[in-house]
């Protein structure tokens, strides 16, 4: 059986809502025991799935383009859109708890503790996300399963706090047409994600340059104090990048260009993830001028080279791949 959109999308639609799930239950514990481990662990579940949350988010438009080419009843295009608004809203606050997962994670690691306005932020978001990515999961149940409203009627109805939170939900089609309406705010964007672009890889670039052996003059440490320039320029191109993708969604789902892009962007998550948690960060954190790192430290620092030029490569190339997937499949 081959792979499609709908698969994908059933594939990784659970990770967001359960992972967020797990993820502020280990926040709580680590509240009531004071423990600074399940904190951190916590934290690491949120940037995990605040990453996992974008393949999910475009997957989506490819399995509602393959509903929306049969034959549907009159209101299955309504519940595909709510979703779909359902799914937009959850996924700025998914990308807003990721970032600030991210801060406290650098906080404890640079001052051992993490602040207590950093704390709260990621308190709140996580609770409001968790509600979001429910209502995202139950709106996107009703789509294949209509038994669950048979009781409704042919028209959809929002009551209670499905319907306070559907006033906040994007209409899908205004927010793609909102924007690609004007040249100057795609310009804009454009420029954004390049400024955002040579801020991320130029810093990481000069810390996975000096871990390879090159600039040996400089130590380790103070070039590591820039990482924060890098999560500035990271997510300024998540959200340029996803405000691109939704106001051209059709133009990117079926683009193979775009997909391989995607697709080394999570192995530079896992080559973070690598870098971080195993080890290596310890044994290059105090080189000092003329030390040289590690063999495998070497590796994991040109494998993210080799994924950031692949990202930019990749991006070069969207434009020429443009409909080299099919959309029946």
């Amino acid at each position: 059986m081959n792979l499609n959109f709908a698969h994908l999308h059933l594939l990784l639609n659970h990770f967001p809502v359960i992972g967020t799930m797990i993820g502020l239950g280990l926040l709580l514990v680590s509240l009531v025991g004071k423990n600074e481990d399940l904190k951190r662990g916590s934290l690491i579940i949120f940037a995990v799935m605040a990453i996992l949350t974008i393949p999910t988010f475009t997957s989506g438009v490819g399995a509602s383009k393959m509903l929306t080419g049969q034959e549907l009843p009159g209101t299955m295009e309504d519940l595909i859109d709510r979703h779909e608004g359902a799914a937009m809203l959850s996924l700025w606050f998914m990308e807003a708890l990721g970032a600030f997962s991210l801060i406290g994670l650098w906080q404890l690691h640079e001052k051992s503790r993490q602040s207590k306005w950093n704390f709260a932020a990621v308190l709140l978001f996580a609770f409001l996300t968790m509600g979001l990515m429910a209502r995202v999961g139950n709106t996107g149940g009703e789509i294949r399963h209509p038994e669950v409203r048979a009781s409704q009627g042919d028209t959809i109805t929002e009551t209670g706090i499905g319907a306070f939170v559907h006033t906040f939900e994007p209409n899908p089609d205004k927010f793609t047409h909102a924007m690609v309406s004007s040249k100057w705010w795609w310009a804009f964007m454009m420029d954004m994600h390049f400024i955002g672009l040579a801020l991320l890889i130029g810093t990481v670039g000069i810390i996975d340059l000096r871990i390879m052996g090159f600039a040996k003059a400089l130590p380790f440490e103070p070039l590591h104090r820039l990482v924060p320039w890098a999560m500035a320029g990271l997510g300024i191109n998540l959200v340029t990048g996803m405000l691109a993708f939704i106001g051209m969604p059709v133009y990117y789902t079926f683009d193979a260009a775009f997909w391989v892009k995607l697709s080394a962007l999570m192995l530079l998550g896992l080559n973070v993830a690598t870098f971080y948690l195993t080890g290596v960060f310890d044994r290059v954190e105090h080189l000092e001028a003329g030390q040289d790192a590690p063999a495998f430290a070497k590796f994991v620092a040109a494998s993210s080279l080799f994924l950031w030029f692949a990202v930019i490569l990749l991006g070069r190339y969207i434009q020429p791949f443009e409909e080299t997937i099919t959309q029946g499949r």
